[in-house]
């Protein structure tokens, strides 16, 4: 199944599966979807992850987490989509929630959290938000 956008259909999968309070979710692995999941998993948004071999590209597991049965990802939404690119400097970077969430951009560093791109300050693509 060829996918338009596939950070956006990794966040959908992710959001699909708190909503049914599912334990884990398989996504097809990417290097660019890699890199998010390992900032998901520093900044304690999930429990854990791995990436499974299959025949094509792999599947990339995530554990999801929950506190008293509640998911500690409140929200995900995608600001840089294919259609309309989204680039801040690294002095413009924005608080997601009042800095309870975070922001994940793609750097020329590679990707990273917010908080890391201000303390660097680099700016680059905003790819979503997640509180």
């Amino acid at each position: 199944m060829m996918v338009s956008d596939p950070i956006a259909d990794m966040l959908t999968r992710i959001r699909n599966a708190i909503t049914i309070r599912a334990e884990k979710v398989d996504i097809p692995a990417s290097r660019m979807k890699l890199e998010v999941v390992k900032i998901l998993k520093e900044e304690g948004f999930i429990r854990a992850y791995k990436i499974l071999k299959d025949e094509k590209q792999g599947v990339l597991r995530i554990a999801l987490k929950y506190i008293d049965g509640n998911s500690v990802v409140s929200g995900l939404k995608r600001i840089s989509k294919p259609g309309r690119r989204v680039y801040v400097g690294g002095k413009e970077i924005p608080r997601v929630m009042g800095g309870v969430g975070i922001a994940i951009l793609t750097t020329s560093k590679g990707v990273a959290s917010d908080n890391t791109c201000r303390r660097e300050s680099i700016g680059g693509e905003v790819l979503c938000y997640i509180w």
